[in-house]
């Protein structure tokens, strides 16, 4: 009898164990989700916008007022790129998706991971996320501008922004500038991504608010409630889904030393941290060349105040589940980045000093336009060539493309001084 009452105790402690067991960790999975910002599966997934940051934070100053052969043997043709676009569920395949880490038995040598002293080697680069493809972004296009809009809810980071629904179950996040910089700055920066072959931003389309018009007419009732002004020009940009926060990579944060094709920093990376660094290396450059300020520029600045800043997500950065970095609300970049240019460029120039290793086919990109001096061209033809409404949005002033010719000849100098620092090595 005792043996039998012993079991059924036991029992009876182990049920209750188990039960606690369980509520804890859904506990914990629902504090998790929470904190990300995200919906739990089944529901309506929102595409992650900013996230919050402590009160004292640099958004408030997003208010302040106007305040070639040397390097490369080939050169690639990498002409008129429209944009590439892909969500996530439709990357081109990536070996990266299925390798985790170094084998350790095997490391990856140095000269596995570099080339010509500073560039990612072609090994990395195969291996590395494609991002967005040319192809989905035609197609994307061609159904945002073909189809309805027949819901507007919540979703997209500012309260002034919608997650649009369009007739066929197209989403994209349709973003009101507070004025018509931010949607300048969103739009041409995406064009200069293109231009640089950086394949991390999502597809992009403008449209113009018209109650009479097909594609804005089944929604007249939410556009009134959020008082959006009618014949105002608004971007939409390929909603995503399943993403998930990025933090800094250390050689990146303040206390690192920065990203230098060195054999004791990039030896010990992990095949994936790699292939994200490679990709940050793109963001960094994009960055500092459109002076977009809120993203790590804005990490740096915190830095008075929340020491921590660095080892939490960067804002308007976004990864998918195959490794995809997302660049996301470049509404910062190129006008409004340049107007307040004064106040952050000590932050973008420490940023662009601790990086010395690129994508060739970026750098190439940069040397190209620094030689030819014809940025302001190449990114006028380009944006006309695909967007209908490039002529009412507007593009660049002479003095900001002005400002974006003398950034990209700056980079070109670092890039020397990274080859004249790095290629013997």
């Amino acid at each position: 009898m005792k043996v039998v009452l012993a079991n059924l105790l036991a029992l009876l402690f182990m049920g209750t164990c188990a039960c606690v067991f369980y509520v804890l960790t859904r506990l914990e999975s629902r504090l998790e989700r929470h904190r990300l910002g995200f919906r739990a599966p089944g529901g309506a997934s929102a595409h992650p916008g900013r996230l919050d940051l402590p009160p004292k934070t640099f958004r408030a100053l997003l208010a302040v007022p106007v305040a070639q052969k040397l390097l490369f043997g080939t050169v690639v043709d990498v002409h008129n790129l429209s944009g590439q676009g892909e969500r996530f569920d439709t990357f081109r395949d990536s070996k990266a998706s299925r390798l985790s880490v170094n084998n350790r038995d095997d490391p990856l040598k140095l000269s596995d991971l570099v080339e010509d002293g500073i560039f990612w080697s072609e090994q990395l680069e195969a291996r590395s996320p494609k991002g967005f493809t040319e192809e989905h972004t035609r197609n994307w296009r061609a159904r945002t501008r073909g189809h309805p809009i027949v819901s507007l809810e919540p979703g997209c980071g500012r309260i002034s922004n919608r997650l649009a629904t369009f007739s066929d179950g197209t989403k994209a996040c349709v973003r009101y500038g507070i004025n018509a910089d931010q949607v300048q700055g969103e739009t041409l920066t995406y064009y200069l991504a293109a231009l640089l072959c950086i394949p991390n931003l999502p597809p992009l389309a403008l449209s113009q608010l018209n109650l009479e018009s097909e594609q804005w007419a089944a929604v007249k009732g939410s556009m009134a409630s959020l008082q959006w002004t009618g014949k105002a020009i608004v971007s939409l940009t390929q909603w995503v889904a399943n993403l998930t926060g990025v933090v800094t990579p250390a050689p990146l944060r303040q206390e690192g030393r920065g990203l230098h094709p060195l054999r004791e920093e990039l030896e010990n990376q992990t095949l994936e941290e790699l292939l994200e660094l490679v990709q940050w290396s793109d963001l960094i450059l994009l960055d500092y060349l459109t002076a977009n300020f809120d993203r790590l520029v804005s990490n740096l600045f915190s830095l008075q105040w929340d020491s921590r800043v660095m080892e939490r997500d960067t804002s308007n950065l976004h990864r998918t589940p195959r490794g995809d970095l997302v660049f996301i609300d470049n509404e910062a970049g190129l006008v409004h980045g340049y107007r307040v240019l004064d106040m952050w460029e000590k932050y973008h120039s420490a940023l662009l000093g601790s990086v010395c290793v690129f994508r060739r086919r970026t750098a190439q990109r940069v040397i190209e336009l620094h030689r030819l001096r014809d940025a302001r061209t190449r990114l006028l033809r380009l944006y006309r060539d695909n967007e209908p409404l490039a002529p009412e949005l507007g593009f660049l002033s002479d003095e900001h493309a002005g400002i974006l010719q003398n950034r990209i000849d700056r980079l070109y100098k670092h890039i020397l001084h990274c080859k004249g620092k790095y290629s013997q090595l």
